[in-house]
């Protein structure tokens, strides 16, 4: 019996192993976000004898990092499937948020009614100071006509020729 079993060559089986699954990278770190910019014709700003012909440029607004969320424990499932950065995501509302919004949508509110009232309020008085500017105007005018005119008045009644030298009365009638 021992014969037997030692008898035989053990075969060697080589099998491929199966590749690990595929993980989402996007619960370990965050993709970098690149943004391609257009340019057109220019000038090389360190070079004036170079010029650029249009093309395009991609920057990397934000470089890759780690995502510090941790994951969700076994049996535990998230809504979406993946966590987001919480930059990009709306926040919660609930009804302490919901009212102080509306609040504020109301303070907003009656504050642009009361600046439209000042606003014609100002026109108003913005009027009222034009008209007050012309009335002092025409009032300096009538002062000075009458100034003018009783300097007239004054020179007339001086004047040697204004007393009558005839012995008739001023209202005589006769001709």
């Amino acid at each position: 019996m021992f014969l037997t079993a030692c008898s035989t060559a053990p075969k060697l089986a080589l099998r491929p192993q199966q590749p690990p699954p595929a993980t989402d990278n996007s619960t370990v770190r965050y993709p970098e976000v690149v943004r391609a910019y257009h340019f057109g014709r220019y000038i090389d700003p360190d070079n004036g004898l170079v010029m650029h012909e249009q093309h395009t440029v991609y920057r990397v607004e934000e470089n890759t990092r780690w995502n510090l969320h941790s994951a969700p424990p076994d049996g535990f499932s998230l809504v979406s499937s993946s966590l987001r950065d919480s930059a990009f995501s709306p926040a919660p509302v609930n009804d302490e948020v919901l009212a102080e919004v509306n609040a504020q949508r109301l303070a907003t509110a009656q504050i642009m009614m009361e600046g439209k009232i000042l606003a014609a309020a100002l026109q108003q008085l913005e009027q009222a100071l034009q008209d007050a500017r012309k009335n002092e105007q025409a009032t300096v005018k009538l002062k000075m006509t009458v100034e003018d005119l009783d300097k007239r008045l004054h020179a007339l009644e001086t004047s040697p020729a204004s007393t009558s030298t005839t012995n008739e009365p001023a209202d005589s009638l006769v001709p």
